[in-house]
């Protein structure tokens, strides 16, 4: 029994310490997507005091854009604009964002998001008018895919149009479904009077995220001294510091369970030691050393440790496959940004966080070992 109880709280300890991980990494993975999906790795725009959606124009020239393209671990780019407006039905009114986009604009990366309709489609010549609004947006003006839509842009003078509905999205982010619709960026330069070139700012895309400090450094240096160049962590800080926040839990999360863990094994070590009190008695009496005696009782609990990462991993990966394969755990979308916990799937953490149960249980397993030389052979064999 006290060897199965073993097993089993080792088993626990590692399937919690995996669908602990995998499910974080799941959720800043789903999160970070979805940011990428709507903003660059880096923006670039023009320098400005101004905190307003609408930002001072930039030219994006061929020269500009070949220049950002060749860098080292740049992906790809996209030029965006941002135009403010109301929409406006016969019975609702909503303040929107709208942000123009070219056919440079990543649709299939976007395509996940995409609940209704398709993603607008963009003339080559003049502007379009076909937009994508977010289930929010759409739900409260009642609108659904081939409705239209009028919209007033917030200038002076007022400037309308209609829009045809093509598609409707949904992130779960708030930043973007509360506020922001997708459209053509000619249509915002028609508005603003813009040439071809003219846009409110570049977004660059990396081919590693986790450069993103060391590219920004690269882009600043290589952009004219009008330029700013943000990252996307710093552009949406709150959500990012939400995530980093989810780390340290995590952190503290393992270092619990790992001392649970190797408590475990310490209580559990001693109890094997005062069950064989008089085999380790009798081996004494015949010459066995202290030493060859430790060497027995570590490794059997060295292979009680191992039975319990067997079991651990095959429970937990298990269940990681069947909430990545069926979303069994539901999520409230409004609160955690998704509706279904998330999963990633990362073998190689896998291995260091079996690697580190090893090491601090069996490292634990030394401390009941100290007991063994205090037991006196004649005391142990008649011990009962």
């Amino acid at each position: 029994m006290i060897n199965k109880i073993a097993v089993v709280s080792i088993a626990v300890a590692l399937a919690a310490l995996i669908c602990a991980f995998m499910i974080l990494k799941g959720f800043e993975d789903t999160i970070k997507q979805k940011i990428y999906s709507f903003s660059g790795h880096l923006i670039v725009s023009k320098y400005t005091l101004s905190t307003s959606y609408e930002q001072t124009s930039i030219i994006a020239s061929d020269t500009l854009k070949t220049s950002l393209t060749s860098l080292p671990g740049v992906d790809y780019i996209q030029t965006y604009a941002f135009k403010a407006g109301l929409l406006k039905t016969d019975e609702e009114v909503q303040g929107v964002i709208l942000k123009g986009l070219d056919n440079e604009f990543d649709t299939a990366s976007f395509a996940k998001h995409m609940i209704a309709g398709s993603f607008p489609d963009f003339p080559k010549e003049g502007y379009g008018t076909e937009v994508a609004l977010s289930s929010k947006i759409a739900n409260y003006l009642r609108l659904n895919v081939g409705d239209e839509v009028l919209v007033f842009f917030v200038q002076n003078p007022p400037r309308y149009r209609n829009l045809q509905i093509t598609g409707i999205y949904e992130t779960g982010l708030e930043d973007f479904d509360e506020k922001v619709i997708l459209g053509d960026i000619n249509l915002v330069r028609k508005m603003n009077n813009w040439g071809d070139q003219t846009v409110g700012g570049i977004e660059i895309f990396l081919d590693d995220p986790s450069k993103m400090d060391e590219a920004e450094t690269l882009v600043f240096d290589n952009t004219d001294t009008d330029l700013y160049v943000d990252k996307v962590s710093d552009k949406y800080m709150q959500i990012f510091d939400w995530l980093r926040l989810l780390d340290r839990n995590v952190i503290i999360f393992f270092t619990l369970v790992l001392f649970v863990a190797a408590f475990n094994m310490v209580s559990i070590l001693l109890i094997l030691i005062m069950e064989r009190t008089q085999m380790v008695g009798v081996l004494k009496s015949l010459g066995s050393s202290n030493g060859l005696i430790r060497r027995i009782f570590f490794f059997n609990g060295l292979n009680l440790i191992l039975r319990g990462l067997f079991w651990g991993n095959l429970f937990s990966l298990l269940f990681c496959w069947a909430q990545l394969t069926f979303q069994i755990m539901p999520l409230d979308p409004e609160n955690y940004y998704m509706n279904h916990v998330p999963i990633k799937f990362d073998m190689m953490a896998v291995f260091w966080i079996n690697a580190f149960v090893i090491g601090i249980t069996a490292i634990a397993l030394f401390i009941p070992l100290r007991v063994i030389s205090r037991i006196k052979p004649i005391k142990a064999i008649r011990f009962d």
